[in-house]
């Protein structure tokens, strides 16, 4: 989608600017917030239209950030705030993985995002391509910085553990807001990583800090001979908050992205672009150069997106603020609906399992939300 006049920089929206980044039918007038929501136009036939209505699948976690499917259909889970990993079988039951050494909780930070990727494996006999190891990678906030770490994904008698952690990468600024934290594997076999601008928006277009970036690794932390940048992790740059980053059936790159006061964004990512913050917030105009705009952006109150995830076409997107999940068809004119609107609280995160499954984790005991009885839940959406 692309906005109309100026470049939106910091301040209220206008309804001209409404109009032409929701891309409504027809606009005469300041919109209600409810009319902000567009609707789904294209869906590939072979993703169900979920009905709206969860079914609790898991509950008593707290302050959960992040969930990783396995191979299995079992769920690793981050706890923010107690450095914790929970394993979640399909049944429900939870299992303690272990606790990530050095993590320290401090506003938004804490144990973040979570991603596994095949290790090398530490079990004797041949390799077993049905039964690979696997390694964690977590990203996590301690005392100085932001960063990310690397533990094998034991298992004993049923049981997952955790092992020594190694750093990869360390020095993403940290702060008490603005972490980003969204780590993920490419379809490219690397490692991609969210981060937020730590307080410091400036530093979004400063390409020699780490904040306010979209970063790409190898697994073991190296840069990537492909990198837009010799020589730098920076894949993108000019971003807010990313908590989200997913990729398409035909290999598109997404994030999700926290705007300030006016707009939050859901960006198709490319090498070496820049989304335009802290000079851009939502849609800018035809002198936009040398910015890139978002596919589509939203009010704040709708939105304060966080994970996403994908199936085929169809892009599921996690809001806190908004507490709903919107539904995203990026096929054509991209265009969004909101399912569970106000049913569940904020919403953190959203996975889809290897049998179909569309999962959501809600975050109420992150100290923004209203916590219910028995703590935050994963829930599964009727499709």
């Amino acid at each position: 989608m692309v906005g109309t006049g100026a470049p939106r920089r910091r301040g209220g929206p206008t309804a001209l600017a409404l109009c032409a980044a929701l891309a409504l039918a027809s606009c005469t007038g300041p919109p209600q917030a409810e009319n902000l929501q567009t609707t789904v136009t294209a869906r590939p036939p072979s993703i169900p239209v979920p009905t709206g209505s969860g079914t609790v699948a898991v509950g008593g976690l707290a302050a959960p950030w992040s969930m990783v499917v396995l191979g299995d259909g079992h769920l690793l889970v981050s706890e923010r705030d107690a450095g914790q990993v929970i394993d979640v079988a399909p049944k429900g039951t939870r299992q303690l993985v272990g606790t990530v050494a050095g993590v320290v909780h401090q506003g938004e930070g804490g144990l973040l995002g979570l991603a596994v990727h095949v290790g090398s494996c530490p079990r004797p006999g041949p390799f077993d391509p049905d039964n690979p190891c696997l390694d964690l990678f977590a990203y996590l906030t301690t005392a100085t910085d932001n960063r990310i770490v690397r533990m094998p994904l034991l298992e004993t008698a049923g049981r997952r553990s955790l092992g020594p952690a190694a750093v990869i990468l360390q020095g993403i600024p940290k702060s008490s807001n603005h972490n980003g934290g969204r780590i993920a594997f490419g379809p490219d076999g690397m490692l991609y990583v969210g981060t937020g601008d730590a307080g410091t928006s400036a530093n979004a277009q400063n390409r020699s800090s780490l904040s306010g970036k979209i970063l790409r690794m190898t697994p073991d932390g190296g840069i990537p001979a492909g990198n837009p940048f010799p020589g730098s992790p920076v894949w993108s740059m000019g971003h807010r908050n990313v908590q989200g980053i997913a990729w398409d059936s035909r290999g598109r790159m997404w994030a999700s992205e926290f705007g300030q006061n006016t707009w939050d964004e859901l960006n198709e990512i490319r090498a070496g672009r820049n989304y335009g913050w802290p000079t851009v917030e939502g849609m800018g105009g035809p002198d936009l150069a040398p910015f890139t705009n978002p596919v589509l952006v939203w009010p704040t109150d709708q939105a304060s997106p966080s994970g996403i995830a994908i199936s085929g076409t169809t892009l599921y997107m996690a809001a806190l603020r908004g507490e709903r999940l919107w539904q995203v068809a990026l096929d054509g004119e991209p265009s969004a609906r909101a399912l569970l609107t106000n049913q569940l609280g904020r919403l953190r995160d959203v996975a889809l399992t290897p049998g179909g499954r569309l999962l959501v984790l809600t975050n109420n005991t992150d100290g923004r939300g209203a916590p219910t009885p028995g703590g935050d839940r994963i829930v599964e959406v009727a499709r």
